[in-house]
């Protein structure tokens, strides 16, 4: 009889047993399903921040490095110095080309006070020139009425000496006033043509300074354009010397810095990242089939794998445009092929509700984490 009862006894126990875990497994079951009513949730989740690449615009050998590994800097922190020596010489050559197109400036204005000097002195000179002219002609109808007077006596006195009325030295004095009366209307019609060829002779001269003028105003511009343009390289030169200082852009903690002082950097070389641990958030990544119901400002529940004991609060932030997979290298073409329908995740921005949270300091960007989105609230968009 004892086995018997032992038998009895041991299929108590498993029929009780399974019972247990037979209303565990509804019990669950059914929280599951309430939970999933009101809930979407996923594992597909990861940490991020803003990881920003510290890249130099110069190329040069590295002179000194100031951080360490995993070290936290402020913004305008300085990371590491560039050897500046090859720098420094572009500015001091910038500058003295600077100073020798001064020099260009100096003597081209110097030319063209000169070339007013002389213009002025020239214009001078021709209105002496043109006045002599107009002394000249005025001489010229002077002498004009002396030979008509001469000539006027010369035709009476030889009518009279014709006539006998006078003598031959009367006739032969009026005959000498005449012709010296001709002989000087003659020179003083030479002294006008010399004085014109004089007035003339100045007047070019006039437009050769004239044109000197435009000339050395035409130099002046080139110098003034050619003393901008060393301006320009000096502050050119002075922005590339600024370069080989590379500083924090912002504040957060830098990553393994794989540098030696000494070694030879390219500009656009990208050398180490800073991560800005101060501003994180996490994207999950639901299925399509989630999204029904999923919206902005909802509110979320996050679990980091790394703190499982710890609960953080977040809300839905945005939801990203396109689907991952469209984002890809070699985004999936349907057209082509035998079509197998996946499916396809929609990244999900999540905020930190509470930033100051002390956990969240001890975060880091990648870390995998499970969400929770509450989807039927009073205070959640639907």
């Amino acid at each position: 009889m004892e086995p018997t009862a032992s038998k009895k006894k041991l299929n108590s126990k498993f029929i009780g047993g399974l019972t247990i875990l037979v209303v565990a497994g509804v019990a669950f079951g059914v929280y599951k399903y309430i939970h999933s009513q009101a809930h979407e949730t996923t594992d597909d989740a990861q940490v991020e921040a803003k990881i920003s690449p510290v890249i130099p615009k110069v190329t040069g050998y590295v002179k000194s490095i100031n951080i360490q590994d995993n070290e936290y800097v402020k913004k305008g922190d300085t990371l590491l110095v560039i050897d500046d020596s090859e720098y420094q010489i572009k500015l001091q050559q910038a500058e003295d080309a600077r100073l020798a197109a001064l020099s260009q400036l100096a003597v081209a204005e110097a030319g063209i006070s000169s070339s007013n000097t002389a213009i002025l002195s020239s214009e001078a000179g021709a209105s002496t020139a043109w006045a002599n002219v107009a002394t000249a002609q005025a001489n010229i109808e002077a002498a004009k009425v002396q030979v008509w007077r001469a000539q006027n006596d010369f035709n009476r006195y030889e009518k009279l000496f014709n006539n006998q009325s006078i003598t031959k030295q009367q006739f032969e004095q009026a005959q000498a006033a005449k012709e010296t009366a001709e002989k000087q209307l003659l020179v003083l019609q030479e002294q006008k043509k010399a004085a014109e060829k004089q007035a003339q002779a100045v007047g070019r001269q006039v437009d050769m300074s004239k044109s000197q003028t435009k000339v050395t105003h035409s130099q002046t511009d080139v110098a003034k354009a050619n003393l901008k343009q060393a301006e320009t390289n000096i502050e050119n030169a002075r922005l590339f010397l600024s370069y080989t200082v590379i500083t924090a852009a912002e504040d957060g903690q830098v990553s393994k810095i794989n540098l030696q002082s000494g070694q030879l950097v390219q500009a656009g070389q990208a050398l180490f990242n800073l991560v800005k641990n101060n501003e994180i958030w996490v994207v999950a990544n639901f299925k399509e089939t989630q999204m029904e119901h999923l919206r902005e400002g909802q509110t979320v529940e996050i679990k980091i794998d790394a703190f499982p004991k710890h609960r953080f609060e977040g809300t839905v932030n945005s939801i990203s445009p396109a689907t991952g997979a469209k984002f890809a290298l070699l985004p999936p073409d349907n057209a082509s092929g035998n079509f197998v329908k996946t499916v396809q995740r929609l990244p999900v921005k999540i905020v930190f509700s509470h930033t100051d949270d002390p956990m969240l300091q001890l975060i880091r960007p990648g870390m995998n984490a499970d969400v929770d989105v509450l989807i039927k609230s009073g205070n959640n968009k639907q």
